[in-house]
């Protein structure tokens, strides 16, 4: 008996793929993100619990709006389920997926100029990113979220318009919903823990 051994093939030229390399580097950039985030909490929480019995928020400092900024909070999850549902209907038909894709970018949008009235109102009531620890640590922390969620609604902006002229990739909507999903996501962490 004659053992017939087929030869090996070739391995395939140039690197090896993950999936899509734009999904890969947002992955290791929300890494990264998650773990810039977990510090500025963890060094908040650290302070708030440090503080004596009945001195947070310092004296001259409003309570932050915990129950209106739910409402905030709820639309912003409303964002990542109407993105999760365009990205199944992407699968499907590109088309059914631009209405879902318009919502979760209207959602977003609408997150971020409620914050915007939020910050204007604790400003008008003196929290300031020097007034307190408090307010340096609620303006970095938040303020970094705002600046993720402006460039995740840019780009969820820039995907839309790539839809709706049927040139969205499925490697391009993968990149852009993990971006979107760690706005999302890390929102009601930040909430909790900075809000009460």
């Amino acid at each position: 008996m004659r053992l017939m051994t087929e030869p090996a093939s070739p391995a395939p030229s140039g690197r090896r793929r993950f999936g899509d390399d734009r999904a890969l580097g947002m992955a290791l950039f929300v890494f990264t993100e998650v773990m810039l985030f977990a510090g500025f909490i963890s060094a908040f929480v650290i302070v708030r619990e440090s503080a004596p019995a009945g001195a947070w928020p310092p004296p001259g400092q409003p309570q932050l709006p915990l129950a209106r900024t739910a409402i905030n909070t709820a639309l912003l999850l409303l964002s990542g389920v109407s993105l999760f549902v365009a990205g199944r209907r992407f699968k499907a038909s590109a088309g059914a997926a631009a209405p879902w894709m318009g919502a979760a970018l209207a959602l977003g949008l609408a997150f971020v100029g409620l914050q915007g009235m939020e910050w204007s109102a604790l400003l008008g009531q003196g929290l300031t990113l020097t007034s307190s620890q408090m307010g340096s640590f609620f303006y970095v922390i938040i303020g970094a979220h705002a600046v993720h969620a402006l460039a995740a609604i840019l780009a969820l902006g820039l995907a839309w318009r790539a839809l709706l002229a049927r040139r969205l990739t499925q490697g391009r909507l993968t990149a852009v919903s993990m971006f979107w999903y760690f706005v999302v996501l890390v929102w009601p962490v930040i909430w909790w823990k900075v809000y009460r």
